[in-house]
């Protein structure tokens, strides 16, 4: 890829197609904080709630309005995920830039045809998996990456929510192909743990119902087995909408000692709040929710809590803009997200099949 250097002194314009939930709590709010990027465009079809936050920005009342910008750099698509292989070729086939909501797309194989097509046409495709900006998994990638616990022998992550009724007017909540609990919070832990160790030798799940009445699967338990590294490691990926008690949300569990998290990364709420991540103590948690430490360091048994490290989710959209303007590599790759949706039908057969899938 060729840099033109005055090109590369622009801000990057961004069409977004949807100002739903993803939309109006992380997308636009990201962007608009980061003075590399401008949002242009954005699609409400029956409303015009973004121009309170963003006057500055047009509201478009199709997606093809967007495609059609020539303007426009690059495009998040944020739909419903029935939508996202449609919307994604869409983009690429316009010669934008795309970053895509995750998961990436409901099948395996629609996201091996994005990636082609983005290699082909030489243009930047990621996934926003913003879960690997939490300040609670950055905190756990450097006590693994710096074992800190030895030999890690099982890694524990969970997801749970307390919704004991059936949302109603929620596509997540309507039976079909990438609904339910699975594709919506399994993605992120799915992404995490493949982050951390790669993919598994083999992979065993249950999935199912729990709510009465539930159209979608609201409870799965996977199990992601690492027969090949020291200690053969375990990791088990858990959620439901039943689970009103808190749980820790990650254990970890070594040869020299154990991690122990509670809590949920603050920046989620935050923007929910209307909070921006270009405030103070962006992404700090209360030491309240602190990880336990409990292992062997050079010989010195250490014991105590450990400060979490500051959520990011503006480094989502820099490595970005890095990406488009600079050349840099991806954080997110768009293979990365391929594996995820990969691992997601793996665990829906080994779940249909009672048995252990063997990759």
């Amino acid at each position: 890829m060729v840099f033109d250097m005055a090109e590369n002194m622009k801000p990057i314009r961004v069409g977004l197609a949807c100002y739903g939930m993803s939309g109006s709590i992380f997308h636009a709010p990201l962007l608009s904080v980061d003075k590399r990027f401008v949002i242009s465009k954005i699609v409400e079809r029956n409303t015009e709630k973004s121009r309170q936050k963003y006057p500055y920005v047009s509201v478009v009342k199709s997606f093809d309005e967007i495609l059609k910008d020539e303007s426009i750099d690059l495009v998040v698509v944020n739909t419903p995920n029935q939508f996202h292989f449609e919307q994604g070729k869409a983009v690429l086939m316009a010669g934008k830039h795309l970053i895509l909501e995750k998961p990436v797309t409901n099948f395996s194989w629609e996201a091996q045809d994005l990636i082609e097509l983005a290699n082909a046409k030489n243009l930047i495709f990621s996934v926003f998996h913003n879960r690997r900006y939490d300040g609670d998994f950055k905190t756990i990638k450097s006590i693994v990456q710096n074992k800190l616990l030895g030999d890690l022998v099982v890694y524990e992550a969970h997801y749970d929510r307390f919704r004991n009724y059936i949302a109603a007017n929620t596509w997540k909540e309507e039976e079909g192909v990438g609904s339910g609990i699975v594709y919506n919070l399994g993605s992120h832990l799915i992404d995490q743990a493949l982050h951390l160790f790669g993919m598994p030798q083999s992979i065993t799940a249950k999935i199912g119902k729990q709510r009465r009445g539930s159209q979608v699967d609201d409870f799965y338990e996977i199990y992601l087995d690492y027969q090949a590294r020291a200690n053969g490691l375990q990791v088990l990926l858990k959620s439901s909408y039943l689970v009103r008690e808190a749980t820790p949300k990650y254990l970890l569990h070594g040869s020299f000692g154990s991690f122990v998290k509670y809590g949920i990364d603050p920046q989620e709420e935050a923007l929910n709040n209307g909070i921006l991540p270009n405030t103070p103590h962006w992404g700090r948690e209360d030491k309240q929710f602190w990880g336990k430490l409990n292992t062997e360091i050079a010989g010195l048994h250490y014991e105590g809590h450990i400060e979490t490290l500051a959520g990011s989710y503006p480094d989502f959209y820099t490595n970005i803009y890095e990406a488009i303007r600079e050349g840099k590599p991806l954080a997110i790759k768009a293979e990365d997200a391929y594996n995820t949706i990969k691992i997601i039908e793996l665990a829906y057969q080994s779940n249909q099949e009672d048995k252990t899938i063997y990759l």
